[in-house]
């Protein structure tokens, strides 16, 4: 049964990632809810850095709000001052300032920099270091129920989180001996892209910012699911008078063929 939620992850000390489910029906709730104000109201992120007080209760402050796109469900969020602690809400934001919030995300904190490489990057070998990338985003925390969040990391390394051991080692290194060993086998894809452009430059791929290295280059690492998709890249120069886009079509065609039996030998 789909529910609201709203998952943050940690990318790197100055991005993170939040993906979120709306249900229709929180939709329609909210809309009666803003009545009149409902027309104007947008989509936003909501942002807000989480403090300490003391040892037991914490603060949160609002940062700002980010207006998403409507036909979206994850969003690059660029933040600064490594270490922090972040929460997002996503919800409504009426043009009066009345704010009505439909889901609030896990605690995340960014580490120190240099401390953790590209969120996307660990993906390549997650069993190294994706117990570190759960630890960031509060999973091991002893308060909330961090079970989205989970979910979430198990869908990306397609796979059981288990204890470290099975991560790292697969499914037959918790087997003792005499015990059958599944063979899974499977195969994913994901598409970098990457480019140059001005240094002062605003780039955005498919509607989310890009964050430029000093020298105007810049990646960014997707899933490639089974189907054709468009990439919009549009660069707009540091002034505002230009805006130059590009179009990357790319599709993806798995087949997935029949098994091979072979006979053991005797």
């Amino acid at each position: 049964m789909l529910e609201d939620r709203l998952i943050v992850a940690v990318r790197d000390p100055y991005w993170l990632h939040a993906y979120w489910e709306l249900t229709r029906q929180s939709i329609e709730r909210a809309r009666a809810a803003l009545g009149p104000q409902w027309h104007g109201a947008k989509p936003v992120l909501r942002v807000m850095e989480v403090t300490r007080d003391g040892t037991t209760s914490s603060v949160r402050k609002v940062s700002r709000d980010i207006e998403i796109h409507g036909g979206v469900n994850n969003w690059y969020i660029d933040v600064d001052d490594p270490p922090k602690s972040f929460q997002l809400e996503i919800g409504y934001l009426a043009l009066e300032g009345r704010f009505l919030s439909l889901a609030r995300s896990n605690v995340v904190t960014t580490p120190q920099v240099g401390a953790l490489k590209s969120f996307d990057g660990n993906w390549s070998e997650p069993a190294d270091d994706y117990h570190r990338i759960y630890a960031l985003g509060g999973g091991y925390a002893e308060d909330g129920d961090h079970s989205d969040l989970k979910d979430l990391f198990e869908h990306r390394l397609r796979r059981p989180m288990g204890s470290p051991v099975v991560t790292r080692f697969g499914r037959g290194a918790g087997c003792g001996e005499g015990k059958r060993r599944e063979f899974n086998f499977e195969v994913d894809a994901e598409l970098i892209v990457y480019g140059v452009t001005e240094p002062d430059a605003h780039v955005t791929l498919k509607g989310e910012p890009v964050r430029l290295a000093s020298d105007g280059t810049f990646s960014m690492r997707f899933s490639l699911p089974d189907r054709r998709q468009v990439v919009p890249v549009v660069a707009n120069s540091g002034d505002g008078v230009e805006q130059r886009t590009i179009v990357l079509a790319v599709e993806r065609n798995t087949k997935v063929m029949e098994p091979v039996i072979r006979e053991p030998d005797v």
